[in-house]
């Protein structure tokens, strides 16, 4: 009897398991995002505005470490990364290394800036996609301008990369390449692609960017040959490469 007993308790037991393990998979995820801005003349100047996730806690964090780690690199211009720190310390870095600039060469009048805007761009239940756009001024004949897509998984807050995004990147890369060719502005037709990567063959941008128009493209300068010709962007449909991705 006392066996029957604790049978039908280890049952009963493991029924509420179960039922826990389902709530607790069916929970609502929600994320929201607020705008964070961050503006000093003290030494250089510096403006910084990006989303901060909010929400379920553990999603949002993972969403906002892994923007602020990133923002917070942005400003380090030591060889080494910053790790396990705020962004109002790497601001503070950035104006010491102002103001050593200034000790070691009074004469100058260069005014050091640091730039850098996000906002996100496109949401789903399967993507949300925030772009970064940086510009850094700490010297020489122009600032450098960077932009990064960051693609999270709205269930997880884990960064999605290129491998989770396209399905087929042959046939990605093939309209990709179609599309590069007629967006560049040299004043030369059928420019070989080769030229365009440095005589490499063609390359997929380092990140892609969703918008509700369709995929984003976008080259930095360092990506393509010709800094003068800038940030190269353009946006095709998502009719036209629908059947590429992993993700709508």
């Amino acid at each position: 009897m006392f066996n029957r007993i604790l049978d039908i308790l280890k049952k009963i037991s493991l029924l509420f398991a179960l039922l826990a393990l389902v709530i607790s998979c069916n929970k609502e995820v929600k994320i929201d995002f607020t705008e964070t801005h961050i503006e000093t003349s003290e030494a250089a100047d510096i403006s910084i505005n990006f989303p901060k996730a909010e929400g379920t806690e553990i999603i949002a964090n993972r969403i906002n470490n892994t923007l602020q780690n990133y923002i917070i690199n942005q400003t380090n211009i030591s060889e080494d990364s910053l790790e396990h720190v705020s962004i109002h310390d790497a601001i503070s870095r950035f104006n010491y290394e102002f103001n050593s600039f200034k000790n070691d060469f009074p004469e100058s009048s260069q005014q050091w800036e640091a730039f850098i805007d996000g906002e996100v761009t496109y949401r789903s239940p399967e993507i949300i996609c925030i772009a970064i756009n940086s510009y850094l001024d700490t010297g020489g004949a122009h600032g450098n301008t960077n932009v990064r897509f960051f693609n999270f998984n709205p269930q997880t807050g884990t960064v999605l990369n290129m491998k989770d995004l396209i399905s087929n990147q042959e046939g990605l890369s093939k309209i990709i390449e179609r599309e590069l060719l007629k967006n560049i502005k040299n004043g030369t037709e059928n420019q070989p692609t080769e030229d365009v990567f440095f005589g490499k063959d063609f390359q997929l941008p380092e990140s892609i960017g969703f918008s509700d128009e369709g995929l984003i493209v976008l080259y930095n300068p360092y990506e393509i040959a010709a800094y003068a010709q800038g940030i190269i962007e353009f946006t095709i449909p998502f009719t036209e490469v629908n059947s590429f991705l992993n993700v709508n």
